[in-house]
């Protein structure tokens, strides 16, 4: 296990669209996602290629009824960048905020309403026969 303590930590308050500045929210209001989740903010970073420790413990003091936080690690000892791509936290935010949205489990879970409400054929309740 790596020190990870002096890593940069990603709440999901800091890109989640329905908060304010006030709140947490460290990204423009047009790059943000609707409610992101940890582990998804966990995956994006992974895809960056940027060493990543998921905490589902922990939570945000503005907001402690979202559990999770993220650290990562954006520099190397040195100084230098771990991605290129990503020279430092506010780049990073603005891309994962990016990311989130294409996440696979969201795309699964937009997916799932439609499938599952063409089949409400099945009549319910009592056949309608009178005893005798």
């Amino acid at each position: 296990m790596p020190e990870c303590s002096r890593w940069n930590c990603i709440y999901p308050a800091y890109i989640d669209k329905k908060k304010s500045s006030q709140q947490g929210r460290r990204v423009l209001a047009t790059l943000a996602a609707e409610n992101p989740q940890a582990y998804e903010i966990a995956d994006c970073c992974t895809y960056f290629k940027l060493p990543t420790v998921l905490e589902l413990n922990k939570s945000y003091s503005r907001d402690f009824l979202q559990p999770g936080r993220v650290r990562v690690q954006i520099k190397r000892e040195d100084g230098s960048p771990v991605n290129p791509a990503i020279p430092n936290r506010k780049k990073l935010l603005e891309e994962v905020a990016k990311m989130v949205p294409k996440h696979t489990g969201r795309q699964k879970k937009a997916a799932e309403p439609a499938a599952g409400g063409s089949t409400s054929g099945a009549k319910s309740g009592k056949s309608g026969k009178k005893k005798k």
